[in-house]
């Protein structure tokens, strides 16, 4: 557990990481059918495009972007009915066709691109790449969609009263627990000052509910068909699956995959585990085709 000034260290240092990504962020706001979406862009080189999970925002790559920005432009949306992205438009389907549509425009239709995705971010990227020519990598962060055994540690607590009362202090546990129980695999008081921020910020502005359509399945479906490289990691904590037996699984059932289980981390892998995947995804990103 982190002392006091551990702590107050923390929550000084958790905006000031968020307003300096933030200000270097080159900004895309692209119009659609169903509404505007916020694209933002680091770096330079070959396009990596990265999708948040479920209740998330682009800040669930907060400790991954830097990293892949001195290879690649890293692109990141809040998808649409996140942040400060539009969603005029029912489910699935809307949310998949406002994504490609921006990302054409953003980047380019005829654009080669890599493409990452996280939790329901997983599941979209997977849409994508069978819809979307010029996917030449495809990874996935403890992807929903596996429709396979989940792990619960417990019941998340609802936290929106507390927010509508403005009760920063019950929110705040609303959130550490929620945290514990789902994101990370660290006890609720030991939860940093970033990843709170994030997460709270990012749940108080969803509007798009993802949780049936994650766990609907259709994962494996979807890649089997994918004649590209595709990276598979999950946390070895990660409660929406159990790696040991899933990862397998898909590694048999897709072609040309490769596999990890993150060993110590719960399932927003790319930011416990950031010391990890973040030289695994450069490395695999640097790897010729041929050989990814």
């Amino acid at each position: 557990m982190k002392d006091d000034s551990q702590e107050a260290q923390a929550a000084q240092e958790a905006p000031v990481l968020i307003d300096d990504l933030t200000a270097r962020a080159r900004i895309e706001r692209v119009k659609t059918a169903h509404g505007v979406v916020t694209w933002r862009a680091f770096g330079a080189g070959s396009p990596v495009v990265l999708l948040h999970g479920g209740h998330g925002s682009w800040l669930h790559w907060v400790r991954n972007i830097d990293a892949l920005a001195t290879q690649h432009t890293v692109w990141v949306p809040n998808m649409p009915g996140y942040g400060d992205s539009d969603l005029h438009g029912e489910g699935l389907p809307a949310l998949l066709d406002a994504t490609l549509a921006t990302l054409n425009a953003a980047i380019g239709a005829d654009t080669p691109i890599n493409l990452v995705g996280f939790s329901f971010g997983g599941l979209v990227a997977a849409h994508l790449s069978a819809r979307r020519p010029h996917v030449q990598r495809l990874a996935l962060l403890g992807s929903a969609g596996h429709g396979t055994r989940r792990r619960p540690k417990g019941e998340l607590v609802h936290w929106a009263e507390a927010y509508r009362a403005g009760d920063a202090p019950a929110l705040e546990r609303a959130m550490r627990h929620n945290l514990a129980m789902h994101m990370l695999s660290v006890p609720a008081d030991d939860i940093d000052a970033l990843a709170l921020r994030v997460h709270t910020e990012a749940c108080v502005h969803t509007r798009f509910r993802s949780k049936n359509m994650g766990r609907a399945g259709g994962l494996i479906e979807l890649l089997a068909t994918r004649e590209g490289p595709t990276l598979l990691a999950w946390g070895e904590h990660d409660v929406t699956a159990d790696p040991e037996v899933l990862v397998p699984q898909l590694s048999a059932a897709v072609p040309h995959s490769r596999a990890h289980i993150v060993r110590g981390c719960g399932h927003w892998v790319q930011y416990e585990g950031a010391d990890v995947v973040n030289p695994m995804l450069v490395a695999w990103l640097r790897e010729p085709l041929s050989a990814a």
